[in-house]
């Protein structure tokens, strides 16, 4: 044990010298709270104050009550430059059609296959849908019939989410880049200390010394963990000053990250830090060079991307809830959501990637012993 904690002490050291590596994978953890935040704050914005949308209405002289309408739902006429390509043509009989109390067309002229404009049309397609409802209902009232007979089903919504749930929805998208942290955090790291040393003939150096090849492969996936663990915790305090910022407020929640979040980050984190130290180590070890291993760890890191995506957009079936990565990204939801902690898929996933850190590291010590992956060959 002694000998193991000397040979993690020097692979921190001789990690913590390439000081290129170390703050390529710190800028992710600082640079994405700080890009999330801004996101964040330009999209609570547009929720909360939608931009004027301006477009080609045209005879709105044959109706001024529907055009007042519009304006005060932000939707002008304009002839300007920044225009959207979305003309309202109303029909010439109108004005008649509608003092005869029968239906009058209304033409949206667009192109719904454009993605810019696909929000500026849902956005008129409803307030004329709106517009279309009030003038039904006034028309009912005219003929002495009450408006709720058109109404079957009377739908209440009784909102139970907590503000700090809605804010968990909304922040589950950044947990996304705190998993992704503890994977990005020491890539280049793991890739160095494993492929790296073997092509500077130091790999082989090591070897020679009275020292097993477990002992080697454990030395140097704490070593990679402990800056993955950096890299989280960084990322954590940043998010917790940045996410403070956002104006969550105009929505009606608030998001906050606490001490306790943080610490059951570090937590659930660590198990994960291992297996990914691991993992990088074994597929690094697994390429002849530094380039060919920069390429398969990144292709493999497409796994556990997927599996956080999968529950960042709850897209996944209920299994997914008990896989590495989306049971421990899925319980740091609930927690800010305020709901209870799914222990049993907590506690089944930590176990799972234990047993898969304890797997690569077994095969990465035994790779250790063919003279092919030590000299590359």
């Amino acid at each position: 044990m002694k000998l193991l904690t000397v040979l993690f002490k020097k692979e921190v050291l001789d990690a913590g010298r390439d000081k290129r590596s170390v703050m390529a994978g710190l800028y992710y953890a600082i640079g994405s709270p700080i890009l999330m935040c801004v996101l964040f704050s330009i999209m609570l914005k547009q929720f909360a104050s939608p931009d004027e949308l301006k477009i080609t209405i045209s005879n709105a002289d044959v109706a001024p009550s529907l055009i007042q309408y519009l304006d005060a739902k932000e939707i002008k006429h304009s002839t300007d430059e920044d225009v959207k390509a979305i003309t309202l043509e109303i029909s010439e009989n109108y004005r008649q059609k509608m003092s005869e109390g029968r239906s009058a067309q209304v033409t949206i002229i667009a192109d719904k296959s454009d993605d810019k404009l696909r929000k500026s049309i849902a956005q008129l397609e409803r307030s004329l849908m709106q517009y279309n409802s009030e003038i039904a209902s006034l028309r009912l009232l005219s003929r002495g019939i009450d408006p709720t007979v058109m109404r079957a089903v009377n739908v209440q919504v009784n909102d139970q989410a907590t503000p700090e749930s809605k804010g968990g929805m909304f922040l589950g998208i950044a947990t996304l880049s705190i998993v992704l942290t503890l994977f990005y955090a020491a890539m280049n790291l793991a890739i160095d200390t494993s492929a790296g040393e073997r092509e500077r003939n130091s790999l082989a150096l090591l070897l020679s010394h009275p020292l097993s090849s477990m002992q080697i492969v454990l030395a140097k996936s704490g070593a990679i963990a402990t800056y993955s663990m950096l890299g989280l915790a960084l990322i954590l305090v940043v998010s917790k000053f940045a996410y403070a910022m956002v104006p969550w407020e105009q929505l009606g929640f608030s998001v906050n990250l606490g001490i306790d979040f943080i610490l059951l980050c570090m937590v659930i984190g660590l198990p994960i830090a291992l297996m990914s130290a691991s993992l990088q180590v074994f597929v690094s070890f697994m390429a002849k060079s530094f380039k060919e291993a920069q390429t398969y760890v990144t292709m493999v890191l497409f796994v556990p991307m997927g599996l956080s995506m999968v529950t960042t957009y709850d897209i996944g079936t209920e299994v997914v809830q008990w896989l590495p990565i989306a049971a421990q990204q899925h319980a740091m939801i609930e927690f800010i959501k305020g709901n209870p902690l799914p222990v049993p898929q907590l506690v089944i996933s930590t176990i799972v990637t234990l047993l898969l850190f304890a797997l690569f590291s077994w095969l990465s010590s035994r790779m250790l012993k063919s003279e092919k992956v030590v000299f590359g060959l």
